[in-house]
């Protein structure tokens, strides 16, 4: 089916047709390493690993390019403040390059353990200084800069249509952004901030503006053109860059090029992770990192299946009862695939399919045609309707009662339900068909007990159930609750277990 995607700077959905047929051009902002990335922060890559993997899924390999920003970004999206790499430094007492390298291991990790595919390319902010101060000077000898005292700051006022991405922005949007004196327009942007008289930061490259740094919005515009060229695909981000970030990401693009394009065809961003009882909050002593949540008996592919569970452009809601009945839900799901391989035997596909795990997705199209060369009709009928759902604006919530409904569907042989399951979820990335249940099971970091004698106490509890002595269960389950492990009684198969997340 074709696919569509909703474009943020059209607010229309539209039919996708990449530039260049044999290779989709992705650009996705990538994180400032300051700091472990937040829970919602990741959804933002799940977003953009499933864009990805939809890609590959329907025949498109992807060049891929994540930034990693390790200088610019100020403690305010709205261009004002300190840079955050620099307060991270002071507030740390490290080298600002120990915490970038620090964090950014830290992220891969995060991706790591979510089964995000790695980009095609890392682009490191600092390898590009040179670019960036031969990109500024561009936009200078273009007459849409100006200096001032505090560097090099672009002048909106030079292209058409600035702001558009943004839609009808309020006041107080734009407000946000810090009033620098003499500035000409309140939106205007750094483009180069040179440092304080006196002053100087671990990060500063000598420029044609003094000594200094880049401003954030500069890195993005000069590693996508130097990549992806000076027209590409598909940008990615989140809602949060949709109102300035972006805004000044296409302005500077257009500025460049003398022309109105905007660097992407089309420009996607997902909706925020919603944290009403603020569980995620540090200060609170809640799980805001995937370590956080790890810690907490939850594992990572279980906050990626909830992830999956709202469309990419609706917020989503988080608390510790919705991430843990995604997390029963994913082990209920591997125990009806176990049962499956169990009733299938040998796969000789199987190999494949793990050996091409690593492949970066650019062969999604082979292993499709090796998992469903001879589907019967009923089988394929599935996939159709999955692909429909995918190709409908990535609406993977449409999408996962179909995986459901593969994994049940007894006019389906297991072998060929297996089929179905390992080709969707090359699109869903939940490596269904490489772990069991039992690696679902992560003890909590604080509970006062080991994983062996969980399981040893729910196969007490089992017999005692089954011989009627309902006292001895209690008593099994009271044990358990008090060392934080809940019991989830009713699953026929057998009492599964999860944190108790307070």
């Amino acid at each position: 089916m074709a696919l569509t995607l909703f474009n943020s700077l059209t607010r229309a959905m539209e039919t996708f047709q990449p530039i260049d047929p044999a290779m989709v051009r992705l650009y996705s902002c990538g994180p400032t390493v300051y700091n472990f990335a937040h829970l919602g922060n990741l959804r933002a890559y799940v977003f953009t690993d499933t864009l990805r993997r939809t890609l590959n899924w329907k025949g498109w390999p992807t060049n891929h390019v994540i930034n990693i920003t390790d200088v610019g970004h100020l403690t305010s999206d709205a261009d004002a403040g300190d840079d955050k790499m620099e307060a991270a430094a002071k507030a740390q007492a490290r080298s600002i390059w120990d915490i970038a390298a620090f964090y950014t291991a830290a992220f891969k990790i995060d991706l790591a353990h979510l089964n995000i595919l790695h980009p095609t390319l890392w682009s490191v902010a600092t390898d590009h200084i040179q670019d960036m101060i031969a990109f500024g000077r561009t936009l200078e000898t273009h007459g849409a800069t100006y200096e001032l005292e505090g560097g090099l700051y672009f002048d909106t006022s030079t292209v058409p249509d600035y702001g558009r991405l943004a839609g009808a922005r309020p006041d107080e949007a734009i407000g946000r952004i810090a009033d620098v004196e003499g500035k000409r327009h309140p939106a205007d942007f750094a483009v180069w901030r040179s440092s304080p008289e006196g002053a100087q930061r671990q990060m500063e490259w000598q420029s044609p503006w003094g000594p200094g740094a880049p401003g954030w919005h500069l890195e993005c515009s000069v590693m996508s053109l130097k990549y992806l060229g000076e027209q590409f695909d598909i940008h990615t981000g989140g809602i949060d860059h949709r109102e300035i970030h972006h805004c000044n990401e296409i302005a500077q693009n257009q500025a460049f090029t003398g022309s109105a394009q905007t660097g992407a065809n089309i420009w996607m961003h997902n909706n925020f992770l919603v944290d009403r009882g603020a569980k995620m909050s540090k200060s609170a002593g809640g799980f805001a990192t995937l370590s956080g949540l790890i810690e907490r008996g939850i594992h990572p592919l279980a906050y990626r299946l909830l992830c999956l569970s709202a469309h990419y452009r609706s917020e989503l809601e988080f608390s510790g009862d919705i991430v843990a009945a995604s997390l029963v839900r994913l082990k209920r799901l591997l125990i009806a695939i176990e049962q499956l391989r169990a009733k299938a035997g040998d796969l000789p596909w199987l190999r494949i399919v793990r050996e091409a795990k690593d492949s970066r997705g650019a062969d999604f199209a082979y292993q499709r045609s090796v998992l469903e060369d001879g589907l019967d009709k009923r089988s394929a009928a599935l996939i159709a309707r999955f692909d429909e759902a995918l190709s409908n604006d990535l609406m993977v919530p449409q999408a996962l009662p179909l995986l459901d409904e593969a994994v049940a569907d007894k006019a389906i042989s297991p072998e060929m339900r297996l089929r179905v399951i390992a080709s969707m979820d090359l699109a869903l990335g939940l490596d269904l068909l490489a772990i069991d249940r039992r690696s679902l099971s992560l003890r909590p970091k604080e509970a006062a007990i080991e994983t062996e004698e969980i399981e040893a106490l729910l196969d007490q509890r089992q017999a005692a159930r089954a011989a009627k002595d309902f006292a001895a269960s209690d008593a099994v389950r009271d044990r358990l609750n008090a060392a934080g492990i809940e019991v989830m009684d009713g699953d026929p198969l057998r009492w599964e277990w999860r944190p108790i997340l307070s």
